[in-house]
């Protein structure tokens, strides 16, 4: 710039930066979503040569691809000559196998012509090793040779590289000449292909296998063991690998030793925001249970924790009934006993009616007592999930109370749960039936202007995400997902609009610690929960820079999971609260997450709408 060189002088700054460099990094997983089998591989993508002669080798290398009639991929470090090529093939093709040996063999031609490197960043390896005579000449591949013998003579140490080498193409993942199994799946991986191919979306570069330091919530169990077979990289290449190499169709053995990397999976979806290929293994793991079930059977404990609701449903007729079975010492041991529950969970208790009941009991006196006389400033479909309307029934009350002051009008259509639990335990078939009625039940009644407002995240934003790939009629489940809005995302979007400002809230001076669900960081934006809570003039907000929190659901109450679900909560999130004063509020939006904090740290998180409520001003509610 100083230079006046250039046409265009973009000067990137701040939290911009830091994009710009993700960008670039996700740049290869991202290349891997191509649908269907051809895709860029890399097997000619380290090549350099001097600068200056960059532009000409370029020509020379577009007129061997054209040839071919090959198109090809181009990133990487131009200003030092190194230029990553990824031409596009089908490797499950015979000919494009002998398609790319051919390339590569032209390319190493024009590299040695230009005097460059086949592996300008990298190495040889299995790839390049065929061509080092030719880049090196048969004078200088003997002495490697002779290298070799003198100080490996057993060939211990990386045997067939280098010299010894076998061709290319030996040891792909997938040789043409196999046959696909075919599974038949309830979720739609049309995007993709099948179950098989959105499993080899995953290219392997591993962003999965990321430390706590690193931040981001991919991969809580890698993160908290620092093993591969815990990553989201291992979960795809097992079911890619025993999709293409069993044909026995997954049998009972089979199962159980694809089932051991799916068991630690906390099913947090930061696999499909954070994986630059966006592997969903989330929706792989449900639907492996699902044709497990159909295969082996259902064991008695996940057909319970699955149906849960149900179990709530007998339970509010005897709230008080039910919660001293659930609490005591002697009774609990054994409902915990019975569905593998770990010893030292606190089974969490039933509110004394539901909200559903407390809506039709008192809803209409607070509504006609407390809404502004003047027209009001929305109109909203409000969503009872399954976890507010029998546990955090107070949440749901505040939620209503917050959303009626502010001058909103509330409609409670008639719905189902969301089925989260269903999706959760693999019961991917129950689920689909929940979410087309539901559909049908709420496509004609949710608009952009009166849009479905839900409390919990992993309820609500399931009509953004499986009930999509679940869907008979994927035109109105697109349309009602468009329309669908954690309270959060619909407070916020409100604020910026200027219908809410702070002139409804005190000032009180409050210090707000925040942890957001797995589900909103991988489906919705934090940052909105952040906003949302700095709008009242006194508060402080500060983000726990926490991944997942580690319960996920039933998978941190269970026995064999507990270790590691705590493990997960100490990474980050309980020293973050632990070293906060008793003064500091805790906010967490998913009852999973309260949970967590409340057994890690002995603090009670509260739900954002609650501490806003709490924050309007002359506040008798």
């Amino acid at each position: 710039k100083t230079l006046n060189l250039g046409q265009y002088h973009t000067v990137i700054q701040s939290d911009d930066i830091r994009k710009i460099w993700e960008l670039r990094k996700a740049g290869l997983g991202v290349l891997y979503n191509m649908k269907g089998d051809a895709k860029p591989i890399g097997f000619i993508e380290d090549t350099a040569v001097v600068p200056e002669k960059l532009g000409t080798y370029i020509k020379e290398v577009e007129t061997v691809l054209n040839k071919k009639q090959l198109s090809c991929i181009y990133y990487a470090h131009i200003g030092a000559g190194e230029l990553h090529l990824r031409p596009i093939l089908n490797l499950k093709e015979a000919k494009d196998v002998a398609l790319m040996k051919e390339v590569a063999l032209d390319i190493a031609r024009i590299v040695k012509k230009y005097k460059g490197s086949l592996s300008g960043e990298h190495g040889d390896g299995r790839l390049r090793s065929e061509f080092i005579p030719l880049m090196l000449g048969d004078k200088l591949y003997t002495i490697f040779k002779e290298i070799k013998q003198v100080w490996d003579k057993e060939n211990l140490f990386n045997p067939h590289k280098i010299v010894n080498f076998l061709p290319m193409e030996t040891g792909l993942r997938y040789m043409p000449w196999q046959p696909d199994i075919t599974i038949k799946t309830i979720f739609d991986f049309s995007e993709s292909g099948d179950i098989l191919r959105a499993a080899e979306r995953c290219n392997g570069s591993g962003d999965c296998r990321r430390f706590p330091e690193a931040g981001g919530v991919m991969c809580p169990s890698f993160k908290a063991t620092g093993r591969e077979d815990f990553s989201t990289r291992a979960r795809a290449n097992i079911v890619r690998e025993y999709l293409t190499k069993e044909k026995d169709n997954l049998t009972k053995g089979t199962f159980h030793q694809i089932w051991q990397m799916y068991a630690s999976c906390l099913s947090c979806k930061a696999c499909k925001s954070e994986c630059p290929s966006t592997v969903d293994i989330t929706k792989i793991k449900s639907e492996l249970l699902q044709i497990s079930y159909d295969k082996f059977g259902i064991p008695l404990k996940n057909r319970l924790i699955a149906n849960i609701e149900r179990v709530n449903h007998l339970g509010i007729l005897m709230p008080g009934f039910y919660n001293f079975f659930v609490s005591n010492s002697v009774t609990s041991y054994f409902i915990k006993k019975l569905l593998g529950f770990a010893s030292q969970r606190q089974l969490p208790k039933l509110y004394k009616i539901s909200l559903r009941k407390w809506v039709k009991k008192y809803y209409r006196n607070f509504f006609l007592s407390n809404f502004p006389k003047n027209s009001a400033l929305g109109d909203i479909q409000f969503f009872i999930d399954e976890f507010t309307n029998y546990y955090d029934v107070k949440i749901g009350i505040a939620a209503i109370k917050l959303l009626t002051i502010l001058g909103y009008k509330i409609n409670f259509p008639f719905h189902h749960f969301s089925g989260r639990t269903y999706l959760s335990k693999g019961f991917v078939r129950m689920a689909k039936t929940i979410a087309n009625e539901n559909i049908t039940l709420l496509k004609d009644k949710v608009n952009a202007n009166s849009p479905l407002i839900g409390i919990e995240p992993s309820a609500i934003l399931t009509f953004r995400d499986e009930y999509v790939d679940l869907a008979n009629d994927k035109q109105a489940a697109n349309k009602l997902a468009k329309n669908v809005f954690t309270i959060e995302e619909f407070l916020y979007n409100e604020m910026k609009r200027g219908h809410i400002t702070n002139a409804k809230f005190s000032s009180k001076q409050i210090k707000i610690l925040v942890h957001t669900h797995c589900y909103q960081k991988a489906l919705s934006n934090p940052q909105k929960t952040i906003e949302l809570l700095r709008l009242p003039a006194g508060t402080e907000v500060a983000e726990i820079k926490s991944g997942c929190c580690g319960m996920a659901g039933s998978f941190g109450f269970e026995q064999k999971n507990y270790d590691l679900s705590m493990k997960i909560g100490n990474l980050n999130l309980f020293p973050a609260i632990n070293q906060s004063t008793q003064k500091t509020v805790i906010a967490a939006p998913g009852t999973s997450c309260r949970h967590q904090i409340k057994e890690g740290t002995d603090r009670q998180a509260l739900h954002p709408v609650e501490i806003l409520l709490k924050l309007i001003k002359n506040n008798n509610y």
